[in-house]
């Protein structure tokens, strides 16, 4: 039969039977995976003292995901208490005692009452709604604003009298024609669903990209101003009707697609920063983008702060006076996994700082400590270092902030520290009284907020005396599941002197006929005593460059896999990210050499050192053409790529192929063009290889939805138990 409906596999051996996902109390199951609540960035008031967490839940009952808001207290150890997104939506602070929560185009205030010391006891109900939420006003309707941050917040005065003087703005994102008009976006996409015909039309590159086909609609910056009032109900926000175009006159685009999102602009009081790819290049065969500055209503020229030769760049922020703007930057245009060096901006003497030119690892998220020390700011980074995402500081020294100070003939930047040694980070915001906030998550467990306290200073970096966990995501559903928190193993690596990482995650039920299984720090004591061989599933991450890191996933976690009773090596050979960028850069055009060996090495490393396992069963169609280019080495057409395409072309060996393959693919990957699984099928299949197809037509390059993504575990396990379960044959 040419389609399998799941039920029965369409390969089957001689005398097997109907598989079943293992799922127990203490098993952690791919439908407790996907049924998990699944918490995003939380993002704290502007007193610091209450954080909000947005979480979504799927339900395999209803087939719905349920979308609440979490408010938590951060000075007081009390259960946060949930505000439900019947309808979605997104929600943001206004002030530090409302909410805004944007929904099909509607905002509504929610007004809340907090004291941390006249709740206490009564922990259920620590923020009470004095009044019901109101209506703030509407955005023009089909025009999907989103990507929302707010500045000018207002204080809490003492008395009514007292006057509000700042100046209150909200910048957001929209998808809208050329005309750049909200108004028009409704009929205009009423308009083209109802043009008659199905043609797409291009002179230019990109056609598609991720996994849909361009259109004229592109994301733009607005801006628009919120009022607030003194009234008898104790103030009431209403939203203003003039939209400004802050992007007019321009070809700038932002947030960058496929990804990008609130990181890739930031707002102070007068001005807004933002990163977009350089409209004088093609963005298929470039990865260049450029940093402007624009006034919060637009109305002038953008001025770009980068020089216009460099790569990608992310993640622009202001310091909390607005002097100072920082981005992350590639030198390399073309290359999306150069390493992101820190970029310090002046922009009251227009000099321009690379911050950590000497510091060999690649720069994600970035966030000015908010200390009031205006002299000698300190900036935190997250970044990849040896399979965790850290966190790190260092301080700006006084030849770059001082106009007194003169700069050294060959000025010194001090080495960014970790703060964090374990799990992956991401979300920092620095508090005004000095403390810092974050998400964490682990291979244990999803995100949660943590909170960094007790900060001191010395040696040109800041240090908390105290880290605490704020929330508790995930605790429930995992309570009695033992997931493993990974152990390291090193290895030599192809390259001579190099030591490559990897990671090893041992079964469920491992530990339950004598031996030690993980303690908290993922550290082991000994094997198991009675030699029990366990299956083993040896984890490839893709990318290339990318890496196993210390960190939850609902796509490919390594405890799901151990769960269901498999013995999990995962390993970080050449390319991989976060082990310094010669390490990355290593992999290009040489991608079945040295990360191919570092593969086998680690694999014959596992299998010394860890005798529990069982081994007796063991570039024209991409969209983002600059991927094909820099790793092969040019166009496709030329010399060198065609050189190292062939010599790693898969193709060259199909009629060695002979290992059962499951082939998974989206009907939407861009990056990847189906026909490539397709072909890679037909090519098994007529040579009577054991394999099987799982197309997914409304998925692209990750299988994202969660009752798909339940069926991609299941036919992998199923297909797994066929030929390397305990009982394959």
């Amino acid at each position: 039969m040419a389609l399998s409906d799941g039920t029965k596999p369409a390969i089957q051996r001689a005398g097997s039977t109907q598989f079943e996902l293992k799922s127990s109390a203490d098993v952690l199951s791919p439908k407790d995976l996907l049924s998990m609540p699944r918490p995003g960035q939380g993002v704290a008031n502007p007193d610091g003292d209450l954080i909000i967490v947005p979480v979504s839940q799927y339900s395999f009952e209803t087939k719905k995901t349920n979308k609440t808001i979490y408010i938590s207290p951060l000075d007081s150890t009390v259960s946060p208490i949930e505000f439900p997104l019947i309808n979605g939506g997104e929600a943001f602070w206004l002030d530090s005692r409302t909410l805004a929560h944007v929904v099909n185009e509607n905002v509504f205030a929610v007004t809340l009452d907090y004291n941390a010391t006249a709740f206490a006891s009564d922990s259920s109900s620590f923020v009470r709604l004095p009044r019901a939420p109101y209506f703030v006003g509407s955005f023009p309707a089909g025009s999907g604003p989103t990507n929302f941050k707010f500045t000018g917040s207002k204080k809490v005065h003492a008395s009514p009298d007292q006057k509000d003087d700042l100046q209150h703005i909200l910048v957001f994102s929209a998808n809208v024609y050329p005309d750049y008009d909200l108004n028009t976006v409704k009929e205009q996409d009423e308009k083209w669903e109802n043009r008659g015909n199905s043609a797409l039309v291009y002179d230019e590159l990109f056609v598609r990209h991720w996994d849909r086909y361009v259109s004229d609609k592109k994301s733009r910056l607005f801006s628009v101003e919120l009022n607030w009032k003194n009234d008898d109900l104790g103030g009431t926000w209403t939203l203003g009707t003039d939209y400004f175009k802050v992007l007019e006159h321009t070809e700038h685009y932002t947030p960058v697609e496929p990804f990008g999102g609130t990181d890739d602009f930031d707002v102070s009081r007068e001005h807004i920063v933002y990163t977009a790819k350089d409209p004088s290049v093609s963005g298929a065969t470039h990865t260049r983008q450029n940093v402007y500055v624009v006034p919060l209503k637009g109305g002038l020229v953008p001025r770009e702060l980068t020089t216009g030769h460099q790569g990608a760049t992310h993640s622009p922020v202001f310091s909390p006076d607005g002097r100072w703007v920082s981005w992350a930057e590639m030198a390399q245009d073309g290359y999306e996994s150069d390493r992101a060096v820190l970029v310090l901006y002046d922009l009251k003497t227009n000099k321009r700082w690379y911050l950590t030119q000497d510091w060999d690892r690649s720069v994600q998220s970035i966030e000015f400590a908010n200390d009031g020390d205006d002299s000698n700011p300190t900036i935190f980074v997250t970044a990849s270092e040896h399979a965790y995402v850290k966190v790190f500081s260092f301080t700006i020294p006084d030849f770059v902030t001082s106009e007194t100070v003169s700069k050294p003939k060959q000025p010194k930047f001090p080495t960014p520290r970790a703060i964090t040694h374990s799990g992956s980070v991401h979300g920092l915001q620095a508090l005004h009284n000095g403390k810092l906030v974050f998400g964490r998550s682990s291979y244990a467990g999803p995100n949660n907020v943590y909170l960094a306290s007790g900060v001191s200073k010395a040696d040109g970096h800041v240090d908390f005396t105290r880290v605490e966990r704020i929330t508790q995501f995930g605790v429930t559903e995992l309570k009695g599941k033992s997931l493993d928190h990974g152990e390291q193993f090193w290895f030599k690596g192809a390259e001579k002197g190099r030591d490559v990482q990897g990671w090893v995650f041992k079964p469920h039920g491992y530990g339950s006929s004598g031996d030690v299984a993980n303690d908290a720090e993922g550290t082991s004591k000994k094997h198991d005593k009675k030699e029990k061989k366990w299956p083993a599933v040896f984890l490839i991450h893709g990318g290339p460059q990318g890496a196993w890191e210390d960190g939850w996933s609902t796509r490919w976690n390594p405890n799901v896999f151990a769960q269901q009773g498999y013995f999990v090596i995962a390993v970080n050979p050449t390319g991989s990210t976060g082990f310094g960028q010669d390490f990355t850069d290593a992999i290009t055009k040489d991608w079945g050499g040295k990360p191919f060996v570092d593969l086998l090495h680690g694999w014959k490393y596992a299998l010394k050192h860890y005798p529990i396992f069982d081994t007796r069963n063991g570039g024209y169609t991409t969209d983002e053409l600059y991927f094909w280019d820099h790793d092969f080495g040019g166009l496709p057409w030329s010399k060198k790529a065609k050189e190292t395409g062939e010599k790693f072309n898969p193709s060259q060996h199909v009629d060695k192929w002979s290992t059962p393959q499951l082939i998974v693919h989206g009907g939407k990957d861009y990056r990847l063009a189906e026909t490539e699984g397709l072909a890679a099928f037909n090519a098994l299949q007529q040579r009577g290889v054991p394999s099987r197809l799982v197309l997914f037509p409304d998925e692209n390059h990750w299988v994202l939805k969660p009752a798909n993504s339940y069926k991609w575990h299941y036919e992998v396990f199923r297909w797994f138990d066929q030929f390397v379960g305990e009982d394959a044959e």
